[in-house]
């Protein structure tokens, strides 16, 4: 997550430097082949603006609505780990507050219930790391898995405003830490590791409800947060594992495409009413026009994919740290990991 109020001219030019360059490139070639055919008296190349201008408009509505829906996405992403927040807070609070001698023929010792309130909750912990571990396994549509050139790219936008930003072993730490080994070991075996981590938290539910240490209302209420972390993760997985529909997706990168090539002919129709050298004007305006609608694509392109490891993504590797200090906390510890902060301007 992008964390400045501004992008700098620096960040400018690292996300759409080349694409400066290339529409510098095609309006001088556009404008100098006209301007050959000109010089020889072939003056049939005239490009009427109305047409150029209509493709452009609704070129403008469709990139929008795209916008609009990649938006979306991303927003409902950052709502669903908002409600994640909640949900741990109410856990954390809940199994302290539920797990004790109130209903138990034979009391446990304060260390021995602090015991089972650290392993409920670490092991919600490990739920955390390992859900955002299994969001940021690519998928085919994500930018890392297109061609050789866009891999490369995508691997040094993930280094200069990604998951690159720092050596993340925080998942293997946090399982190591909050896990027993047994468990691990038997945890890693599964496709779905998160998954079986949340019913593994079930079960232990259903052990304690059998040693009274708590009651069958106690019992039910965390057992509906569990249901709702299953319901969290469910709604991350479908963001994850169903694209913007593609016919949107991939056809706003053709309108764009087509727009920007009749748009220097367009421009250069219109420029030559200004007198000898007045064509060559159009290449800049060219420029920044071509630029506006690049960038709209963009933004829309790498909106879409909030769990990509990207500068755009949720920031989940810190909502996970802010949690971790919030339930370590209420178990009374001091020996606290920092909240993660933001470098190059993105918070991840």
């Amino acid at each position: 997550m992008f964390v400045q109020k501004n992008f700098g001219l620096k960040g400018l030019l690292h996300f759409s430097g080349w694409h400066i360059m290339w529409l510098t490139l095609w309006a001088t070639l556009a404008t100098g082949f006209t301007e050959y055919l000109h010089s020889i008296g072939i003056f049939g190349l005239k490009v009427p603006w109305l047409p150029v201008s209509l493709i452009g408009t609704a070129v403008a509505f469709y990139v929008g609505f795209k916008n609009n829906s990649a938006y979306d996405r991303l927003w409902e992403a950052r709502k669903i780990w908002g409600a994640i927040v909640n949900s741990s807070r109410m856990w954390g609070s809940n199994v302290k507050a539920y797990v004790s001698n109130q209903f138990t023929e034979q009391d446990l010792s304060e260390k021995e219930l602090h015991t089972i309130h650290r392993k409920l909750i670490y092991r919600h912990i490990a739920w955390l790391y390992t859900l955002r571990r299994q969001l940021l396994i690519s998928t085919p549509w994500e930018h890392i898995n297109q061609n050789k050139y866009m891999e490369r790219h995508t691997k040094m936008m993930m280094n200069l405003y990604g998951v690159g930003l720092s050596i993340d072993e925080e998942t293997e730490e946090s399982l190591n830490q909050c896990l027993l080994q047994d468990e691990l070991h038997q945890m890693l075996d599964y496709q779905n590791t998160a998954t079986h981590l949340i019913d593994k938290q079930s079960q232990e539910l259903k052990e304690l409800r059998k040693r009274n240490l708590i009651d069958d209302f106690r019992h039910i209420e965390l057992q509906k947060l569990m249901n709702e972390f299953y319901t969290h993760q469910g709604m991350c997985e479908r963001i994850k594992k169903f694209p913007l529909p593609r016919q949107y997706g991939s056809m706003s990168f053709v309108f764009v495409a087509l727009f920007i090539f009749l748009l220097p002919f367009g421009l250069v129709t219109e420029f030559h009413e200004l007198g000898e050298w007045g064509a060559w004007l159009s290449i800049p305006f060219t420029v920044i026009v071509g630029w506006v609608f690049v960038i709209m694509e963009l933004i829309g392109d790498y909106s879409e994919n909030p769990f990509e490891g990207l500068g755009n993504d949720i920031p989940m590797r810190s909502i996970c740290r802010t949690i971790e200090i919030d339930l370590r906390q209420m178990l009374g510890e001091t020996d606290l990991p920092k909240p993660v902060e933001a470098k190059n301007g993105v918070l991840m």
